[in-house]
Protein backbone atom coordinates (compact mmCIF):
# COMPACT_ATOMS: atom_id res chain seq x y z
CA UNK A 1 0.00 0.00 0.00
CA UNK A 2 1.20 3.50 -0.75
CA UNK A 3 2.39 5.34 2.36
CA UNK A 4 0.28 8.43 1.73
CA UNK A 5 -2.83 6.21 1.68
CA UNK A 6 -1.77 4.63 4.97
CA UNK A 7 -1.28 8.07 6.51
CA UNK A 8 -4.76 9.16 5.40
CA UNK A 9 -6.43 5.98 6.70
CA UNK A 10 -4.72 6.16 10.08
CA UNK A 11 -5.50 9.84 10.48
CA UNK A 12 -9.16 9.22 9.60
CA UNK A 13 -9.28 6.47 12.23
CA UNK A 14 -7.59 8.64 14.84
CA UNK A 15 -4.53 6.38 14.90
CA UNK A 16 -1.03 7.76 15.22
CA UNK A 17 1.44 6.84 12.49
CA UNK A 18 4.78 5.31 13.41
CA UNK A 19 7.48 3.98 11.10
CA UNK A 20 10.96 2.50 11.49
CA UNK A 21 14.21 2.82 9.57
CA UNK A 22 16.78 0.04 9.16
CA UNK A 23 20.11 -0.13 7.38
CA UNK A 24 21.19 -3.11 5.26
CA UNK A 25 23.77 -5.25 7.12
CA UNK A 26 27.07 -6.23 5.53
CA UNK A 27 26.79 -9.98 6.22
CA UNK A 28 24.21 -12.73 5.97
CA UNK A 29 24.28 -13.11 9.76
CA UNK A 30 23.49 -9.41 9.96
CA UNK A 31 20.54 -9.87 7.62
CA UNK A 32 19.16 -12.64 9.84
CA UNK A 33 19.56 -10.41 12.91
CA UNK A 34 17.75 -7.58 11.14
CA UNK A 35 14.87 -9.83 10.12
CA UNK A 36 14.50 -10.87 13.76
CA UNK A 37 14.50 -7.20 14.78
CA UNK A 38 11.83 -6.42 12.18
CA UNK A 39 9.76 -9.36 13.39
CA UNK A 40 9.95 -8.15 17.01
CA UNK A 41 8.94 -4.63 16.00
CA UNK A 42 6.05 -5.87 13.87
CA UNK A 43 3.96 -6.15 17.05
CA UNK A 44 3.96 -2.34 17.18
CA UNK A 45 2.07 -2.22 13.86
CA UNK A 46 4.26 0.28 12.01
CA UNK A 47 2.76 1.96 8.97
CA UNK A 48 5.95 1.10 7.07
CA UNK A 49 9.66 0.46 7.45
CA UNK A 50 12.40 2.01 5.33
CA UNK A 51 15.71 0.51 4.22
CA UNK A 52 18.66 2.85 3.71
CA UNK A 53 21.27 3.07 0.98
CA UNK A 54 24.97 3.07 1.87
CA UNK A 55 27.26 6.01 1.05
CA UNK A 56 28.03 6.06 -2.64
CA UNK A 57 25.29 3.54 -3.33
CA UNK A 58 27.47 0.88 -1.74
CA UNK A 59 24.60 -1.29 -0.46
CA UNK A 60 22.34 -1.22 -3.50
CA UNK A 61 21.93 -4.99 -3.83
CA UNK A 62 21.60 -5.51 -0.08
CA UNK A 63 19.02 -2.72 0.15
CA UNK A 64 16.95 -4.44 -2.53
CA UNK A 65 17.35 -7.85 -0.86
CA UNK A 66 16.39 -6.66 2.61
CA UNK A 67 13.48 -4.58 1.32
CA UNK A 68 11.92 -7.60 -0.38
CA UNK A 69 12.60 -9.94 2.55
CA UNK A 70 10.93 -7.63 5.04
CA UNK A 71 7.97 -7.05 2.73
CA UNK A 72 7.47 -10.65 1.62
CA UNK A 73 8.68 -12.68 4.63
CA UNK A 74 7.83 -10.40 7.56
CA UNK A 75 4.75 -8.84 5.96
CA UNK A 76 5.57 -5.19 6.65
CA UNK A 77 5.04 -2.40 4.14
CA UNK A 78 8.45 -1.21 2.96
CA UNK A 79 10.02 1.89 1.51
CA UNK A 80 13.36 1.62 -0.27
CA UNK A 81 15.87 4.45 -0.25
CA UNK A 82 17.16 5.40 -3.69
CA UNK A 83 20.05 7.81 -4.24
CA UNK A 84 21.60 9.61 -7.19
CA UNK A 85 25.15 8.62 -6.25
CA UNK A 86 27.06 6.48 -8.73
CA UNK A 87 24.13 5.67 -11.01
CA UNK A 88 23.18 6.82 -14.50
CA UNK A 89 19.60 7.55 -15.53
CA UNK A 90 19.27 4.14 -17.13
CA UNK A 91 20.57 2.43 -13.97
CA UNK A 92 18.16 4.39 -11.79
CA UNK A 93 15.35 3.44 -14.14
CA UNK A 94 16.22 -0.27 -13.92
CA UNK A 95 16.43 -0.17 -10.12
CA UNK A 96 13.03 1.52 -9.85
CA UNK A 97 11.57 -0.82 -12.45
CA UNK A 98 12.70 -3.83 -10.42
CA UNK A 99 10.97 -2.38 -7.34
CA UNK A 100 7.79 -1.85 -9.35
CA UNK A 101 7.90 -5.43 -10.59
CA UNK A 102 8.43 -6.65 -7.01
CA UNK A 103 5.43 -4.71 -5.70
CA UNK A 104 7.39 -2.11 -3.74
CA UNK A 105 5.32 1.07 -4.09
CA UNK A 106 7.27 3.51 -1.91
CA UNK A 107 10.66 5.14 -2.48
CA UNK A 108 12.59 7.71 -0.48
CA UNK A 109 14.36 9.79 -3.14
CA UNK A 110 17.68 11.21 -1.96
CA UNK A 111 20.77 12.75 -3.45
CA UNK A 112 22.83 10.58 -1.11
CA UNK A 113 26.25 10.90 0.49
CA UNK A 114 29.29 10.71 -1.77
CA UNK A 115 31.82 7.88 -1.30
CA UNK A 116 34.33 8.41 1.50
CA UNK A 117 37.17 8.91 -0.97
CA UNK A 118 35.20 11.65 -2.80
CA UNK A 119 33.96 14.10 -0.15
CA UNK A 120 32.47 16.48 -2.72
CA UNK A 121 29.40 15.20 -4.54
CA UNK A 122 29.83 14.77 -8.27
CA UNK A 123 26.84 14.05 -10.49
CA UNK A 124 27.44 10.80 -12.40
CA UNK A 125 27.65 10.87 -16.18
CA UNK A 126 24.06 10.97 -17.46
CA UNK A 127 22.95 10.96 -13.82
CA UNK A 128 21.27 13.36 -11.43
CA UNK A 129 22.72 16.27 -9.51
CA UNK A 130 20.17 16.26 -6.69
CA UNK A 131 17.02 14.72 -5.26
CA UNK A 132 14.76 17.23 -7.03
CA UNK A 133 15.92 15.91 -10.40
CA UNK A 134 15.53 12.32 -9.17
CA UNK A 135 11.95 12.93 -8.00
CA UNK A 136 11.06 14.53 -11.33
CA UNK A 137 12.55 11.63 -13.27
CA UNK A 138 10.75 8.98 -11.21
CA UNK A 139 7.46 10.83 -11.53
CA UNK A 140 7.91 11.26 -15.29
CA UNK A 141 9.02 7.65 -15.81
CA UNK A 142 6.55 5.82 -13.58
CA UNK A 143 3.63 8.19 -13.22
CA UNK A 144 1.75 7.75 -9.97
CA UNK A 145 2.87 4.16 -9.32
CA UNK A 146 5.39 5.16 -6.65
CA UNK A 147 4.68 7.31 -3.68
CA UNK A 148 7.82 9.35 -3.17
CA UNK A 149 9.26 10.59 0.09
CA UNK A 150 12.02 13.18 0.44
CA UNK A 151 14.23 14.33 3.29
CA UNK A 152 13.70 17.51 5.30
CA UNK A 153 16.34 19.09 7.54
CA UNK A 154 14.97 20.95 10.59
CA UNK A 155 18.34 22.68 11.12
CA UNK A 156 19.11 22.84 7.36
CA UNK A 157 21.27 20.57 5.25
CA UNK A 158 24.94 21.03 6.05
CA UNK A 159 25.63 22.19 2.48
CA UNK A 160 22.85 24.80 2.44
CA UNK A 161 23.84 28.39 3.15
CA UNK A 162 20.67 29.16 5.13
CA UNK A 163 17.56 27.38 6.35
CA UNK A 164 15.45 29.57 4.05
CA UNK A 165 17.49 28.40 1.06
CA UNK A 166 17.04 24.80 2.16
CA UNK A 167 13.28 25.28 2.55
CA UNK A 168 13.03 26.70 -0.96
CA UNK A 169 14.79 23.58 -2.22
CA UNK A 170 12.47 21.36 -0.18
CA UNK A 171 9.47 23.03 -1.81
CA UNK A 172 10.98 22.39 -5.24
CA UNK A 173 11.16 18.65 -4.44
CA UNK A 174 7.50 18.65 -3.47
CA UNK A 175 6.62 20.64 -6.59
CA UNK A 176 8.33 17.93 -8.65
CA UNK A 177 6.02 15.31 -7.18
CA UNK A 178 7.12 14.27 -3.68
CA UNK A 179 4.23 12.99 -1.58
CA UNK A 180 5.64 13.31 1.94
CA UNK A 181 8.67 14.45 3.94
CA UNK A 182 10.71 12.61 6.58
CA UNK A 183 12.94 14.82 8.70
CA UNK A 184 16.51 14.21 9.70
CA UNK A 185 16.88 13.39 13.38
CA UNK A 186 16.49 16.21 15.89
CA UNK A 187 16.91 16.17 19.66
CA UNK A 188 15.01 19.35 20.53
CA UNK A 189 11.31 19.47 19.68
CA UNK A 190 11.26 23.24 19.34
CA UNK A 191 13.65 22.84 16.40
CA UNK A 192 11.06 20.65 14.67
CA UNK A 193 8.10 22.87 15.47
CA UNK A 194 9.86 25.97 14.11
CA UNK A 195 10.80 24.02 10.99
CA UNK A 196 7.23 22.76 10.50
CA UNK A 197 5.84 26.28 10.84
CA UNK A 198 8.22 27.53 8.15
CA UNK A 199 7.38 24.55 5.92
CA UNK A 200 3.67 25.32 6.06
CA UNK A 201 4.27 29.03 5.43
CA UNK A 202 6.09 27.98 2.24
CA UNK A 203 2.84 26.41 1.06
CA UNK A 204 4.11 22.85 1.54
CA UNK A 205 1.08 20.83 2.65
CA UNK A 206 2.28 17.23 2.31
CA UNK A 207 2.66 15.16 5.51
CA UNK A 208 5.85 15.74 7.50
CA UNK A 209 7.08 12.81 9.62
CA UNK A 210 9.31 13.65 12.57
CA UNK A 211 12.61 11.75 12.72
CA UNK A 212 13.52 10.45 16.19
CA UNK A 213 16.66 8.54 17.20
CA UNK A 214 16.89 7.07 20.71
CA UNK A 215 20.48 7.67 21.83
CA UNK A 216 22.37 4.54 22.87
CA UNK A 217 26.01 5.56 22.45
CA UNK A 218 27.63 8.86 23.45
CA UNK A 219 30.43 8.87 20.87
CA UNK A 220 28.01 7.83 18.15
CA UNK A 221 25.50 10.62 18.76
CA UNK A 222 28.30 13.20 18.91
CA UNK A 223 29.52 11.94 15.54
CA UNK A 224 26.03 11.84 13.99
CA UNK A 225 25.02 15.33 15.12
CA UNK A 226 28.37 16.73 14.01
CA UNK A 227 28.04 15.19 10.55
CA UNK A 228 24.52 16.44 9.89
CA UNK A 229 24.72 19.77 11.68
CA UNK A 230 22.11 18.90 14.31
CA UNK A 231 22.22 20.44 17.78
CA UNK A 232 22.98 18.25 20.79
CA UNK A 233 21.22 19.79 23.83
CA UNK A 234 23.59 20.60 26.68
CA UNK A 235 21.23 19.02 29.21
CA UNK A 236 21.17 15.72 27.31
CA UNK A 237 24.93 15.74 26.74
CA UNK A 238 25.58 16.33 30.45
CA UNK A 239 23.34 13.40 31.39
CA UNK A 240 24.95 11.12 28.82
CA UNK A 241 28.51 11.97 29.82
CA UNK A 242 27.70 11.48 33.49
CA UNK A 243 26.10 8.12 32.70
CA UNK A 244 29.10 7.06 30.62
CA UNK A 245 31.21 7.20 33.80
CA UNK A 246 29.00 4.72 35.63
CA UNK A 247 29.99 1.02 36.07
CA UNK A 248 27.12 -0.12 33.84
CA UNK A 249 27.61 2.79 31.45
CA UNK A 250 26.06 1.24 28.31
CA UNK A 251 22.81 0.44 30.12
CA UNK A 252 22.70 3.83 31.81
CA UNK A 253 23.24 5.67 28.52
CA UNK A 254 20.52 3.59 26.85
CA UNK A 255 18.05 4.42 29.65
CA UNK A 256 18.72 8.14 29.32
CA UNK A 257 18.37 7.96 25.53
CA UNK A 258 15.06 6.10 25.80
CA UNK A 259 13.74 8.52 28.40
CA UNK A 260 14.69 11.55 26.31
CA UNK A 261 13.14 10.12 23.14
CA UNK A 262 9.99 9.15 25.07
CA UNK A 263 9.51 12.74 26.23
CA UNK A 264 10.10 13.97 22.69
CA UNK A 265 7.44 11.59 21.38
CA UNK A 266 4.94 12.52 24.08
CA UNK A 267 5.13 16.20 23.09
CA UNK A 268 4.99 15.40 19.37
CA UNK A 269 1.90 13.26 19.90
CA UNK A 270 0.27 16.01 21.95
CA UNK A 271 0.81 18.34 19.01
CA UNK A 272 -0.71 15.74 16.65
CA UNK A 273 2.22 15.50 14.24
CA UNK A 274 1.64 13.64 10.98
CA UNK A 275 3.84 10.76 12.13
CA UNK A 276 7.02 9.72 13.93
CA UNK A 277 9.82 7.94 12.08
CA UNK A 278 12.26 6.05 14.33
CA UNK A 279 15.90 5.68 13.33
CA UNK A 280 16.34 2.28 14.99
CA UNK A 281 19.99 1.53 14.11
CA UNK A 282 18.69 -2.04 13.65
CA UNK A 283 17.93 -2.38 17.37
CA UNK A 284 14.52 -3.34 18.69
CA UNK A 285 14.86 -2.83 22.48
CA UNK A 286 15.00 1.00 22.67
CA UNK A 287 12.01 1.41 20.35
CA UNK A 288 10.01 -1.24 22.22
CA UNK A 289 10.76 0.51 25.49
CA UNK A 290 9.65 3.88 24.11
CA UNK A 291 6.33 2.39 23.01
CA UNK A 292 5.89 0.76 26.42
CA UNK A 293 6.53 4.11 28.09
CA UNK A 294 4.05 5.87 25.80
CA UNK A 295 1.34 3.27 26.41
CA UNK A 296 1.69 3.61 30.17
Amino acid sequence: MKIIETISKRQAAGRQLFSFEFFPPKSEDGVLHLLKTAQRLKILDPAFVSITYGAGGSTRKRTHEVTLKIQNEIGLETMAHLTCVGSSRSEIYQIAKSYRESGVENILALRGDPPKDSPNFQAPDDGFANARELVGFLRESFGSFFHLGVAGYPEKHVEALTLDQDLDYLKSKVDQGANFIITQLFLENEVFFRFLEKVRKRGIQVPVLAGIMPVSDVAQIKKFTGMIGASLPAELLTQLERASQQPDSQEEVRKIGVGWATRQCQRLLEQKVDGIHFYTLNKSLPTLEIFENLSS
